[in-house]
């Protein structure tokens, strides 16, 4: 308390500053935040609206670390000019206690939902919510992503170690925010088996469920409750959230079982847009029978339909709108042209029926095992002059250039099948030939063995061979999910810099040179981490994103030869750049090609 109590001073006697973009923290927690207060004059108000008690290292602290209240600018105005009226000059000050109270009373306010449904999986959901996201956020509002329900095995860590799905991470991007957390997605389902997940709650792992036990016994149970609560807790800070639907919202067999798309809107009080892609054809009747299906009164709630991701002329589909609006009864709010954004797929869906991707030159085998996780890693890759194939079968690696693994749900089971297809021989074949990269799962695989806690049996765990490219063993079972972001740089090449997440069960001993010296909030000192083998161009890492930076990535291109030649990796850009650029021109394309004055309506706000 005396270390923040000497900051708060430091602060009263600057005065106001606004947004300090020169400062090594800027943004802490979102794009243009007002920087005057970086430690609470009210701390700890211990109000609920804004923080609550947790267990500290030293019993019981008063946590706030998700409040953005202190970060608005005209709650810091408001301060800094009631302590120069008051003549307040030192933190403790009980005349704080009032000017919280009136900071309050004058400027929070709960924020208001607006949720987006789609009448279909892959209609435009995602999509369209990181593109009002950064519209908002544009306008100086603090807006904030939910996606009560999302089944992905495309997650991110958050910075207080918990994991959400990638499409919640994109989306808090596209809003500005700089640290999103599990309040986004509070329900995230993680396919094990054909009909068992496993439920993540609040980013952390909770219980496996198969369909009959979720929809009969956690729905109904604790998953409601979840859902009401942090839908709740974002309104309670942001001035609008926008919710992503899952699937569709006229699933009429679990319909009065719904926590995803209606039953949601209905906890958060939240007007309702329905996106469709035209692409699939039959818009108008996507677009119709969804809505006929919803019951009364949610159906009422729909207020607006968008036609995403038409080709073409723009005015051929218009066309059939006042028809559509005269049957329907609901009006059209935006016709957005088909656009290719370089933004990270949300699930496995994205790979379905796919074998190739990509128009390079170079050709990488990416291994495609049954439960492959994380395959946002490969997508800065598609930024260089290179192919993809996705490799299910020995005879995939025919003219490949270097070989992925990528992450993966179970790393034995996809082990033991790329021993039945023979593709794990394929691979050793390769070894010293073309450059090979494991991560997470994968980097679990290139060790020589891994312990298999399903194969108990008197206490001794079976134990399978991987690919034997490290002195390396897994060991699973005992071991707690290991989720974390970190930075560092890395120990091989020209070194620089690199980040990334971990996600993994499991802990391995390794006998190798590492590739990466990382810090995180976790590990007390700066850890050794990965492994390579230069000699042979292999290379094992546990982070998540390792291709995001520069570094990593031009480092491993340049291993790889096609025709005698090496890759060109001098015009290679970090990926996050990108994918700002790119956020932006969503932005553009769908407020170009969307009613925002509607929008804005159904938020409360007349323009």
């Amino acid at each position: 308390m005396d270390c923040i109590k000497k900051k708060v001073n430091e602060e009263l006697q600057q005065g106001w500053i606004g947004c300090n973009k020169t400062c090594d923290y800027h943004p802490c927690h979102f794009t243009g935040q007002d920087c005057t207060f970086c430690y609470c004059p009210f701390y700890p108000c211990h109000d609920t609206d804004f923080g609550e008690m947790i267990q500290g290292r030293h019993g019981e602290v008063w946590s706030c670390s998700d409040c953005l209240f202190i970060h608005r600018k005209e709650v810091c105005q408001f301060i800094v000019s009631e302590t120069e009226r008051l003549g307040i000059e030192e933190a403790g000050d009980p005349r704080f206690k009032d000017i919280f109270t009136e900071a309050k009373e004058r400027f929070h306010r709960t924020g208001r939902a607006l949720m987006v449904v789609g009448a279909t999986s892959d209609a435009g959901k995602s999509i369209t919510v990181a593109a009002i996201c950064r519209i908002l956020h544009r306008r100086c509002y603090l807006v904030a992503p939910f996606k009560s329900q999302n089944m992905s095995l495309n997650a991110k860590a958050t910075r207080m170690g918990t994991e959400i799905a990638m499409a919640q991470t994109v989306q808090a991007k596209a809003a500005g925010l700089k640290t999103p957390d599990s309040h986004m997605n509070p329900i995230l389902l993680k396919p094990k088996k054909d009909t068992v997940s496993q439920v993540i709650v609040c980013g952390k792992p909770y219980a496996d469920y198969d369909v009959e036990s979720y929809y009969g016994e956690f729905v109904p149970g604790p998953g409601r409750g979840i859902v009401r609560e942090n839908i709740e807790f974002l309104k309670n800070r942001y001035d609008f959230v926008i919710m992503e639907g899952a699937g569709s919202p006229a699933e009429i067999n679990i319909y009065d079982r719904d926590i995803a798309n209606m039953g949601a809107a209905v906890e958060a009080d939240a007007d309702v847009i329905l996106v469709v892609n035209v692409e699939w054809g039959g818009a108008f009747a996507y677009a119709l029978g969804t809505i006929e299906l919803i019951p009364e009164p949610d159906r009422q709630r729909i207020k607006g339909v968008i036609f995403n991701n038409v080709r073409g002329d723009l005015s051929r589909f218009k066309d059939g709108i006042p028809e559509f609006e005269r049957v329907c009864g609901v009006p059209v709010i935006g016709v957005t042209p088909h656009g290719d954004f370089i933004l990270p797929s949300e699930d496995s869906e994205a790979l379905r029926g796919i074998s190739r991707k990509g128009d390079g030159k170079c050709l990488i085998g990416v291994v495609k095992y049954p439960r492959i996780a994380n395959f946002t890693d490969l997508d800065p890759l598609f930024l260089e002059d290179v192919s993809i194939v996705f490799v299910e079968k020995a005879g995939d690696l025919t003219g490949v250039d270097a070989v992925i693994l990528p992450g993966t749900k179970n790393s034995v089971s996809d082990m033991l099948w790329m021993e039945e297809r023979g593709i794990a021989d394929g691979i050793r074949s390769l070894r010293g030939k073309v450059p090979i990269a494991g991560i997470c799962g994968g980097f679990q695989m290139m060790g020589a063995t891994l312990e298999d806690p399903e194969g108990i049996e008197g206490g001794v765990p079976r134990t399978i061979p991987g690919l034997g490219f490290f002195d390396m063993t897994t060991r699973f079972g005992e071991y707690r999910k290991r989720v974390v972001n970190s930075d560092g740089r890395m120990l091989v090449g020209e070194g620089g810099e690199i980040s990334g997440y971990e996600l993994h069960m499991g802990m391995s001993d390794i006998g190798e040179q590492p590739l990466f010296e990382i810090c995180n909030c976790f590990d007390k000192d700066p850890v050794r981490e990965g492994a390579v083998r230069e000699s042979e161009d292999l290379f094992g890492t546990y982070l998540h994103g390792i291709f995001d930076k520069k570094p990593f990535r031009s480092h491993f291109l340049s291993k790889i030869t096609h025709d005698g030649r090496t890759m060109d990796i001098t015009d290679i850009r970090d990926y996050d750049d990108i994918l700002e650029e790119n956020l932006e021109k969503l932005a553009d394309v769908f407020e170009t090609n969307m009613d925002m004055g509607a929008v804005m309506r159904l938020l409360g706000v007349d323009e």
